[in-house]
């Protein structure tokens, strides 16, 4: 069962105004040993304490796009589950074409297609591009992740070209980028506001919460017993990204946002310095 929701970036109860936290000494010292940028949105939704480094820059989003592609299926194109059990078909060259493809690269799921509420979690809980790009055809292109973004209240995030050309993040490109404060706002609207219905924000979360791809991200940077439910990212020059939501235990959820890019075309990314950038959220507002 996924956890309570909470509305928007309010508190849960009476608290005071938000402050900012420490941590920007640390963050500058992690950019300069790791020889990348780092963007950061971090919120304590029941202390209103928060961390931000670089909130306002725009960086690449890569996959972290995904979450809103499955979102905005959920609150535009179905109904009562209906479009959620429509069966896509696809071609192998679709699934090879996409430069990521575990689960719908699978033969079985060749042979038979997948359902979409399928695609949506094989892109939010696997990664899985080729899944992503068929949830994008549904939705009428990259463009309609873009649209959905603004009628959530998000004025930053924009996404123009399908997987996998999406990621290849150069640091002039304002085309597929957001900020870490866009990033945070908006996801936090999606799984602990109203931006959706109920149910589909319990199926959205559940999605987010068996994410598989943020062992050493996230995952490996906060605490084992707090509840995460999250998103990842990945590209060139070096670009790698964590988004979503903590919970810790009998607390408010926090809200985390992380993204990191380097200078060189070929840097790989980094999951240490993500591990580092959440090891350091954790202690600030933990």
């Amino acid at each position: 069962m996924a956890p309570r929701r909470r509305r928007g970036l309010r508190p849960h109860r009476r608290a005071p105004p938000t402050r900012r936290a420490g941590g920007g000494r640390r963050l500058r010292a992690l950019e300069r040993e790791h020889d990348a940028r780092i963007g950061v949105f971090a919120y304590d939704t029941g202390t209103r304490r928060r961390v931000l480094h670089r909130a306002d820059e725009r960086f690449p989003m890569c996959s972290v796009f995904k979450t809103f592609a499955a979102a905005a299926v959920l609150r535009d194109l179905d109904r009562d589950g209906d479009f959620l059990a429509k069966r896509i078909r696809y071609s192998r060259q679709e699934a090879d074409d996409s430069g990521y493809a575990p689960v719908t690269g699978r033969p079985e799921n060749i042979a038979r297609g997948m359902t979409v509420g399928e695609l949506c979690g094989a892109a939010v809980s696997e990664s899985d591009n080729a899944a992503a790009n068929l949830l994008l055809r549904e939705l009428g292109g990259p463009r309609s992740i873009t649209r959905f973004c603004r009628s959530v209240g998000d004025d930053v995030s924009r996404l123009d070209r399908w997987e996998p050309e999406l990621n290849s993040a150069e640091p002039w490109r304002v085309t597929d980028t957001s900020s870490p404060r866009a990033l945070g706002r908006s996801y936090a609207r999606l799984v602990l506001g109203d931006a959706l219905e109920p149910g589909d924000r319990t199926r959205l979360t559940d999605w987010l919460l068996a994410n598989t791809t943020n062992g050493e991200r996230f995952r490996a940077g906060l605490p084992a017993d707090w509840l995460l439910g999250d998103k990842t990212g990945a590209g060139s020059y070096g670009t790698n990204n964590d988004a979503g939501v903590a919970w810790p235990p009998g607390r408010a959820p926090l809200v985390l946002v992380v993204l990191t890019t380097k200078f060189e075309p070929d840097a790989a990314p980094d999951n240490t310095l993500v591990r580092r950038t959440a090891e350091l959220l954790a202690e600030e507002l933990g």
